[in-house]
């Protein structure tokens, strides 16, 4: 159960539900009611496919081109902690991702699907937490549902987006994205450690 509550955690920062409504909100401003609940469901559908696809081969696409897991861990914390220190000092991921809608990308796949949900950081999550070597089936069913819970709860609240952003505003949104960073860096930080620990026991 531990396990469990561990990836959603991660998953939850990586993804960054809350972060995703502004924007949500902002591509979906001209559209009538059915057309965001459908711009929500293909965003969510996309991002899952993505993500999935990187749970299930990631792993051994990186074996395929010689990548050992643990360097990728590393370089994917790294990554992850870089990513971090942007959403706690830099701008959160609400004000990046509006810019990215503002120059006129307004569609379901960019940037709702890519990269507000499935970023970058979580393709990598999907990857470090289903190790093969490290992990065993069970393990990594369990990440699986994680990962789907995480992504049911950004369904429902795309689904519900303009009650709960009229609730906690752009700056409610920004601060659960800055605390989600925080999280995210110490996360980051296990990773390298125990990547680089794996290597060197190599």
């Amino acid at each position: 159960m531990n396990d469990w509550i561990s990836s959603f955690v991660f998953f939850f920062a990586v993804i960054d539900p809350v972060g995703t409504l502004p924007v949500f909100i902002a591509v979906t401003s001209r559209h009538a009611e059915w057309q965001r609940r459908r711009i929500a469901f293909i965003a969510v559908a996309v991002a899952t496919g993505i993500l999935l696809f990187f749970l299930l081969a990631g792993q051994y696409l990186l074996e395929a081109i010689g990548v050992p897991l643990s360097a990728f861990q590393v370089a994917g914390g790294i990554v992850l902690f870089l990513f971090a220190l942007t959403m706690i000092f830099g701008e959160g991921k609400p004000e990046q991702e509006m810019g990215i809608v503002q120059s006129g990308h307004e569609t379901a796949i960019f940037p709702l699907a890519v990269p507000s949900i499935a970023s970058p950081g979580a393709m990598l999550a999907a990857v470090v937490l289903t190790d093969n070597h490290r992990f065993d089936p069970i393990h990594q069913f369990h990440t699986a549902t994680a990962m789907f819970s995480v992504l049911a709860i950004v369904l429902l609240l795309l689904l519900s987006a303009n009650r709960i952003h009229r609730w906690i505003g752009d700056t409610g949104a920004s601060i659960v994205s800055r605390v989600m960073g925080l999280i995210l860096a110490s996360v980051a930080t296990t990773n390298v450690l125990l990547g680089l620990q794996q290597f060197f026991m190599v």
